[in-house]
């Protein structure tokens, strides 16, 4: 028979840490981000090496803070560096009429652009930042 957990068989120092992350919207769709970690989203313009700021942030979370936006939060920024553009795995499209004759067959290449995200950035840490570039 299993052994079923008890309340007490539950060792909470062995819990995962939520890391601080943002859920943001470009390109019609919305993604998770987290800083140090990279993302592909839907063509930026941007070239290579290029800063992009996402500025429609919909959610932070930050350990078990969490602040949401009515539809963004205000003054929340989300900075990465594009580091590079390319298209995805080609996906083969295949339409088909029975007893017409009707076939087609095209292939599509979806491009992305590949986003290291360097800074989350909260109204707080705005104000921090710019405290401490006025006394430097």
């Amino acid at each position: 028979m299993p052994k079923i957990a008890q309340v007490s068989d539950y060792d909470s120092s062995k819990r995962k840490e939520i890391n601080m992350y943002a859920i943001v919207e470009t390109g019609g769709k919305q993604y998770q981000v987290e800083e140090g970690r990279y993302v592909d989203v839907e063509l930026l313009g941007e070239e290579a090496d290029s800063k992009v700021v996402f500025d429609k942030v919909v959610m932070i979370v930050n350990g078990k803070k969490s602040k949401v936006g009515q539809p963004y939060v205000e003054k929340a920024t989300v900075e990465g560096t594009v580091i590079k553009t390319d298209r995805a795995k080609k996906i083969i499209v295949y339409k088909q009429r029975p007893k017409k004759g009707y076939r087609r067959k095209y292939g599509h290449r979806q491009g992305f652009a590949r986003v290291m995200i360097n800074k989350i950035r909260t109204t707080a840490a705005k104000k921090a930042e710019a405290t401490e570039t006025a006394e430097a």
